[in-house]
């Protein structure tokens, strides 16, 4: 897919085939994983984020039964007794009733939402505020923030620096940033982009849970908008929990393109 694949069409909704086929090349490979890739794509995360397997984008002509059982022979070859797969319409094949027939429990589900990100302004309350992250005491605070919402481990020294380094690389490339949303000026909400093919792909949002419901997170949306459009991304996409997310998403404008599921195997 070319940036011009991804532009808006003339009504200003991306088109649907656009917003799929980007949605199911997503991937995310954290610093210190491992991955292969054969029937399907397995990601290794590493202790930070609770470790186990994370699988997607399945394209096989083995039958559903065997691309499962192969994946959970590399996950026990890893040492790992945790596979999370994640569904997706362009799988082939789909593994969604095999999982379920070995007892897989649905643990999550994501809406797969996308607009243009030059259209439509995101309403954000008095005294709230979004910065894009350009040094180190703000990329601590955006730890300060991840830590007690993802449920994983603090950035340790050497963490901080490799994670700034890489936040640096992606602002000085135009291929990414973080923006830190504040009330008040105490952060409290953080969220992520990544530019690939003309799609800014929204990740990472998180806010802390006594500040929820106040509009940080309208905050950090509307300034990962602003910013992408600023860098050249047409549209936006993002996978938004039914739960959380995906309501807020909708009243932005947003469009819905169908649901991915969550499935977990523990062994």
């Amino acid at each position: 897919m070319t940036p011009a694949d991804a532009r808006p069409s003339a009504d200003g909704i991306p088109a649907a085939e656009d917003v799929l086929r980007a949605a199911a090349g997503w991937a995310w490979f954290p610093r210190g994983s491992e991955h292969v890739r054969d029937d399907l794509l397995l990601v290794r995360y590493p202790e930070r984020f609770g470790g186990g397997v994370r699988g997607s984008q399945v394209s096989s002509t083995r039958s559903a039964a065997e691309v499962v059982e192969r994946a959970l022979e590399r996950v026990e070859a890893w040492g790992e007794t945790v596979f999370t797969f994640w569904t997706n319409p362009a799988d082939e094949p789909d593994l969604e009733e095999e999982l379920v027939r070995r007892g897989a429990e649905h643990v999550d589900t994501v809406t797969v939402f996308a607009r243009p990100t030059a259209e439509g302004a995101v309403d954000v309350p008095p005294g709230v505020s979004a910065e894009v992250v350009r040094t180190v005491d703000q990329l601590r605070e955006v730890d300060e923030i991840n830590v007690p919402v993802w449920e994983q481990r603090p950035l340790d020294g050497d963490g901080l620096r490799a994670e700034f380094a890489e936040l640096t690389a992606a602002l000085d490339a135009g291929t990414g940033f973080r923006v830190l949303g504040r009330i008040d000026g105490r952060a409290v909400s953080t969220g992520g982009c990544t530019i690939v093919d003309g799609f800014t792909r929204l990740w990472g949002a998180a806010t802390l849970d006594g500040d929820r419901g106040r509009g940080a997170y309208r905050a950090v949306l509307a300034e990962r908008l602003r910013e992408s459009a600023a860098r050249g991304a047409a549209t936006a996409l993002v996978k938004g929990r039914v739960a959380t997310s995906a309501p807020i998403l909708a009243r932005a404008g947003f469009t819905r393109y169908g649901d991915e599921r969550a499935y977990r195997l523990t062994r």
